[in-house]
């Protein structure tokens, strides 16, 4: 009996079961404040569309989810905020649930079918965080310290039983 709760424990399998849904707005972030202004020496004013820093979010790369272990559709994308800063953002995410659920940026190639299951942990990768929901929109504010343009890929990776969800090509936009 005792193998049987820890097997519970375990697997968890009532999580197949159970959605869970997070619809977040995406971050607009703050634009950088104003360094004054410039000299008429200086080059393009602050306002000048060649200077002007974006007003709102831009997609810099972007990609569509392919399933893997279990059937995954979605978009996934990387925001470029106001502030300068990135955030990854996932939309439309539906997938099934499961324990210990990750979003990885990836330097692995997507393959498609059981080739691609195992692929993600043996190179290079950036665990960003827990996943947050397995249906929704989603934001994972980037660390400033992690190039981003390094990762090819990302993936709805499941750290138990190492083997990917569901993952994506990163297009740069």
């Amino acid at each position: 009996m005792a193998g049987v709760a820890a097997g519970l424990v375990w697997f968890k399998p009532w999580a197949l079961w159970v959605d869970e849904t997070v619809n977040e707005a995406l971050p607009s972030g703050s634009p950088p404040a104003a360094a004054g202004t410039a000299s008429p020496t200086a080059g393009p004013s602050p306002s000048s569309p060649a200077s002007a820093p974006p007003t709102g979010p831009t997609a810099v790369a972007q990609g569509t989810f392919i399933s893997h272990e279990h059937t995954t559709r979605g978009t996934v994308k990387v925001v470029r905020l106001a502030d300068g800063t990135h955030t990854l953002r996932l939309e439309g995410l539906d997938t099934s649930n499961g324990p210990d659920l990750r979003v990885w940026l990836s330097d692995a190639p997507v393959k498609e079918g059981k080739a691609g299951w195992g692929v993600f942990d043996d190179g290079e990768y950036v665990d960003l965080a827990k996943l947050k929901g397995n249906k929704g929109d989603q934001n994972y504010p980037l660390p400033e310290d992690v190039d981003w343009s390094k990762y090819r890929s990302v993936s709805i990776w499941c750290d138990r039983f190492d083997v990917s969800f569901g993952a994506a090509v990163l297009a740069r936009a």
